[in-house]
């Protein structure tokens, strides 16, 4: 059998192929993971969206409840071409609102961050505007009316 290679001091073992092992990866303090996740940085993408959004369209909202899921529930006979990157669900009476931001599609289609950053900006406005009856420069003027 031939020797291992020597290790580097401090270099991280990949033991059985798990995946990389180390402070920036392993549980911090409170349990959670020291470094954040690609799914904690678009819920919290997600969530400034929406609260500046809120705040300038709270009156004329109402209740509104905003979610994030990994990806839409398609039925078999699903014949679109595409998938939904979101999805509003109006209520009625005591129900609310549900506005949900589908993750996995919007990453497919994002090229860089700023790419993402403009895709979620662009489906919550869409959603809103939708909601409201308006257009969604109207919502935000930083969504421009395209030749979609």
């Amino acid at each position: 059998m031939a020797p291992s290679p020597p290790r580097r001091p401090g270099a991280l073992r990949d033991r059985h192929g798990r995946g990389p092992r180390g402070p920036a990866v392993l549980a911090g303090p409170n349990g959670a993971p020291k470094q954040r996740t690609s799914r904690d940085r678009f819920d919290d993408l997600v969530l400034a969206v929406v609260t500046d959004i809120e705040s300038r369209w709270e009156r004329h909202l109402g209740l509104v409840e905003y979610a994030v899921e990994d990806a839409p529930q398609v039925p078999d006979d699903w014949d679109s071409g595409t998938v939904p990157l979101s999805s509003l669900v109006r209520g009625s009476g005591s129900r609310p609102t549900r506005l949900v931001v589908f993750r996995r599609p919007i990453e497919h289609r994002s090229d860089s961050r700023s790419d993402l950053e403009a895709m979620v900006l662009t489906v919550v406005v869409e959603q809103v505007a939708e909601l409201l009856g308006i257009d969604p420069e109207v919502v935000d003027p930083r969504v421009g009316g395209g030749d979609e």
